[in-house]
Parts: C-alpha cells; structure tokens; sequence
C-alpha cells in the first residue's frame, strides 16, 4: 500500500471472506490488493459503460412495443 492509502472497514460474508483469503495466499498478495484491483476493474468497467452510453446517446431509439410488432412482422414471434 502507498503512503497515501485509506483505512475503511468493509463486511463480507463469511464464504466470500475465506475464498478472499484463500486467493490472496495462494497469489502471494494482500487481501486488500485483491479487493483494490477488484474495484478498480469494476470502477473502470463502469467507465466504458458511460463512454458506450454517450457515444450511442444520438442513436434511434425503439421502444418495447414497436420492437415486438416488428419480431411479429417478420414471422420471428
């Protein structure tokens, strides 16, 4: 951890917290690297996830209804 690192006091369930301590023993790591790099993917999931929306933001958009009467059209429903 860097000298900049924060103190926070997370609850896991008790299977996820053995399988998390199994893990980091068996990766030679901390079981607070493994949750940093865990949020972090996450973190930066969610980011790609806001770049999708925004560069789609101007497409059409098809409502429920119309996307069924269409399926139906074309015999698919």
């Amino acid at each position: 951890m860097g000298d900049l690192s924060k103190r926070s006091t997370v609850y896991f369930d008790p299977d996820i917290h053995h399988a998390l301590c199994l893990k980091a023993a068996d990766l030679h790591q901390s079981v607070s690297e493994l949750v940093n790099e865990a949020v972090r993917l996450s973190l930066r999931e969610d980011q790609e996830d806001l770049s999708a929306f925004e560069e789609r933001q101007n497409e059409s958009c098809l409502s429920y209804e119309a996307l069924l009467a269409d399926l139906k059209s074309h015999g698919k429903i």
